[in-house]
């Protein structure tokens, strides 16, 4: 029905003007008021002479003003380039040259060869504005094939890029996530993930492709006022990440379990799932729906699991989505028939495919062919057409010929209490190729002691798994959206 998310939140703006559409730390909006702001800052980003197909770069703020301005581009045909909050000047200044970016909104101060202006800035201006009575609709809704965003990657596993996505792939996400949790129209959604990326922005393009609410917020650790806007909006679903959820059970587990009654959906995303996490969701939500979402930047929200409806599926990332289709290869790109015992490499086509990767065709061309993307994540397919994720080939360990998945490791490091976070890697090791080396962040670093840690693993790890050797470092480097940034810590292994 719909080629672009603006084109959808302006059929509901004239539908369903006074329906709550995006609320912030700060104030709540309409879809009337939004598609206004929209249209305004879109008509003064012309002034700025700015133009269809110009790149235009936004810091992200976890507010209403960045979602309008990712609207307002999208409206005049601008190419939204999103930045996490105070993002380095290395990172702003690459992102700059590679984009040849027209314009840089920020809330930050940054030293740039290109010119700035205050992102809230450009709804400022709307707000001057806002009591005419009306706009004119002057533009042209983006068509399905032109292209929306350039997404960079959080550089989990190699030097970030930028993932160029179209408003037709907008829509099959967006169809992803929004038929994949079983959104409900009157849907009130908290994403305290960043919009900068694609987890939390994707969750916010299904709500607004819905006709229902987003409520934004910078991360969770301000307990009160997570629960704070929960309460004031009535929120009806949570996008989160599991390194988020465990910090605000830690915090506030009590509250989560009075809240309990008013959540219809909670979706999971941004890295792995482990087994604990999931435990302490089915305990604080036991009738709600609990989501699993498996997809990249490059292919998203491609797999989806009801872990608390399909229990006991440790290691499965659910069935296909909406628009994605699944197979299986070998190391040539073959596919074939997968199993258990037989594993492979997980491949995905459809239309939530990205473009390609900016500027870079020959990188696009490695990764795509025949309208698959091509992963290099282990897994198979079973009977039932459940797809199950095993790591990566890059992460899993190769002991003895023996594959070991280091997240398997990890989830029972994590159940003893002296642990706060954890990561494993393989390392280099003569005899057995390699073996897994497992980093610790502790609570008191002169109360631990790794023979005890040892001892307990007994318990859960078989030995041939068992890590080979301990290291306590203070933080476990992770990306802005949690995800473990293994290859620092193999680096460190190397230097060694």
């Amino acid at each position: 029905m719909f080629e672009s998310i603006v084109e959808a939140v302006a059929d509901y703006a004239a539908k369903n003007p006074d329906k709550l559409c995006v609320a912030d730390k700060s104030g709540a909006y309409t879809y009337g008021e939004i598609w206004k702001k929209t249209k305004i800052a879109a008509q003064k980003l012309q002034t700025l002479g700015i133009e269809k197909k110009d790149f235009v770069m936004a810091e992200c703020t976890q507010e209403a003003d960045y979602v309008i301005c990712d609207l307002a581009c999208e409206y005049m045909g601008a190419v939204f380039v999103p930045v996490e909050h105070r993002a380095s000047e290395d990172r702003v200044r690459t992102i700059l040259e590679e984009t040849n970016a027209r314009l840089f909104l920020c809330s930050s101060k940054y030293e740039a060869p290109v010119t700035m202006m205050e992102l809230s800035s450009l709804t400022e201006e709307a707000k001057e504005a806002g009591s005419k009575e009306s706009l004119p609709d002057t533009l042209a809704f983006p068509k399905a094939e032109e292209t929306a965003e350039i997404l960079y990657t959080t550089g989990t596993t190699g030097a970030s890029k930028g993932i160029e996505v179209t408003h037709g792939n907008n829509i099959a996400l967006a169809e992803n996530v929004k038929y994949g949790t079983e959104m409900k129209a009157d849907n009130i959604e908290l994403i305290p993930l960043p919009l900068s990326h694609s987890h939390g922005l994707r969750c916010c393009y299904a709500n607004l492709l819905n006709g229902s609410a987003v409520v934004l917020i910078e991360g969770v650790s301000w307990v009160k006022r997570v629960f704070g806007l929960i309460e004031q909006y009535k929120v009806t679903a949570l996008d989160i990440s599991p390194s988020a959820l465990t910090v605000l059970h830690k915090l506030a587990g009590a509250k989560l379990a009075e809240i309990s009654g008013q959540i219809d959906y909670i979706q999971v995303g941004t890295e792995a799932l482990p087994e604990d996490v999931k435990e302490i969701l089915i305990s604080c939500f036991p009738s709600a729906r609990l989501y699993n979402f498996y997809g990249s930047t490059e292919s998203g929200r491609t797999c989806v699991l009801d872990f608390n409806k399909d229990r006991g599926r440790a290691g499965c990332i659910g069935k296909p989505t909406r628009n994605a289709r699944f197979i299986v290869t070998n190391e040539k790109r073959e596919p074939i028939d997968s199993s258990e015992e037989h594993m492979g490499l997980l491949a995905t086509a459809g239309p939530m495919n990205m473009k390609g990767y900016c500027k870079q065709p020959e990188l696009t061309e490695q990764i795509m062919q025949g309208g698959f993307i091509y992963t290099n994540d282990l897994g198979y397919i079973d009977a039932d057409g459940y797809v199950y994720m095993r790591g990566r080939k890059d992460d899993v360990i190769n002991y003895k010929g023996i594959k070991i998945a280091p997240e398997e490791i990890e989830e029972n490091v994590r159940k003893y209490e002296e642990i706060v976070d954890c990561a494993c890697v393989p390392k280099q090791d003569k005899l057995s190729g390699q073996v897994p080396k497992l980093f610790v962040v502790v609570r008191k670093k002169e109360d631990f002691q790794k023979k005890e840690l040892f001892e307990f693993l007994k318990k859960y790890i078989d030995n041939n798994k068992m890590p080979k050797e301990i290291e306590v470092i203070d933080e476990i480097p992770r990306t802005y959206n949690g995800k473990i940034q293994r290859r620092k810590l193999m680096e460190g292994n190397e230097s060694q």
